[in-house]
């Protein structure tokens, strides 16, 4: 089964065919490993201090790039993880003959094959998301399209399931849509509190009996 994102291409699939200019690598790799620190301390426990220290640039690369802490981290919801998901997860759903398999096997790369994406950590958007949305207007704003995009894409794929006749044309494709996100969620959290994938793979056995379900 494939790997649905290297931990690379998950932070820079977007830039990887484009030549870039210093400015912009600078901004790209701020951007980088503020991500990769933010998914392991958490949002609010990650200070700009730390973000220079990891990145090596200097306070004024910092803020020549970004105003403040809360613009670097729009942008790296807006610049990585929207076009990794445009890049990555919808381009599986869109491309798959079988829409159950596309979503079983996305969900499956989440969970198993990703190196980026560790059990101890959850998943990083569901993080920011729980964290950052209750306090700040524009991240919820920003991380609704995120999955709005992601709810969209996987009911459009499910509704064509049904006109193939891979899917039963009783199947509500937005019921599936919420129940099977909810679960993606849920699970990363069970995951992260018990340090283990062993609740990923009862989730996956049961997903794959619930999709198959809906033929």
């Amino acid at each position: 089964m494939k790997t649905v994102l290297s931990a690379r291409s998950l932070l820079t699939k977007c830039l990887t065919d484009k030549k870039m200019k210093k400015a912009d690598a600078t901004k790209l790799n701020i951007l980088e490993k503020a991500f990769e620190l933010i998914y392991i301390k958490g949002y609010q426990a990650t200070s700009i201090d730390d973000i220079i220290a990891t990145t090596n640039v200097t306070k004024g690369a910092f803020y020549y790039h970004f105003k403040n802490k809360d613009e670097m981290g729009l942008s790296i919801i807006n610049e990585l993880l929207k076009p990794t998901l445009t890049g990555g997860f919808i381009g599986l759903l869109q491309n798959g003959e079988d829409p159950l398999n596309a979503i079983y096997d996305l969900i499956y790369g989440l969970l198993i094959e990703n190196e980026f994406l560790k059990v101890e950590y959850g998943c990083p958007a569901s993080n920011l998301t729980h964290e950052m949305s209750p306090l700040s207007e524009d991240f919820n704003n920003a991380l609704n399209e995120l999955t709005e995009q992601w709810i969209k894409t996987m009911i459009e794929s499910i509704e064509l399931g049904k006109h193939n006749g891979v899917i039963r044309a009783d199947v509500d494709a937005m019921q599936v849509t919420m129940f099977v996100m909810s679960g993606y969620w849920g699970i990363r959290n069970f995951g992260k509190l018990s340090k283990s994938k062993e609740a990923y793979v009862f989730f996956l056995k049961e997903l794959r009996i619930y999709l198959e379900n809906l033929r």
